[in-house]
């Protein structure tokens, strides 16, 4: 199997779609993690919501995953 220039394409924006997609995700983290982190401080029953906001934006990285392995492998 011989490595052209479409080939290297494609693995370029499979890598910019999980880098962006995890950079995106840290940066909406930051601030999710801090408004938990605040909230259960004033009110510990409020875990379980933090739990699930910090959850959330973890799925970013996911669709972009997704992306990538339709990027390489449907092409």
């Amino acid at each position: 199997m011989t490595a052209d220039v479409g080939t290297g394409l494609i693995a370029l924006g499979a890598g910019l779609a999980v880098g962006l997609a995890g950079l995106g995700t840290g940066m909406a983290e930051k601030d999710v993690g801090a408004a938990a982190v605040g909230a259960i401080t004033e009110n510990p029953k409020m875990f379980g919501k933090a739990m699930v906001f910090m959850v959330l934006p973890e799925t970013i990285v996911i669709f972009g995953l997704v992306i990538a392995i339709m990027a390489i492998f449907v092409m």
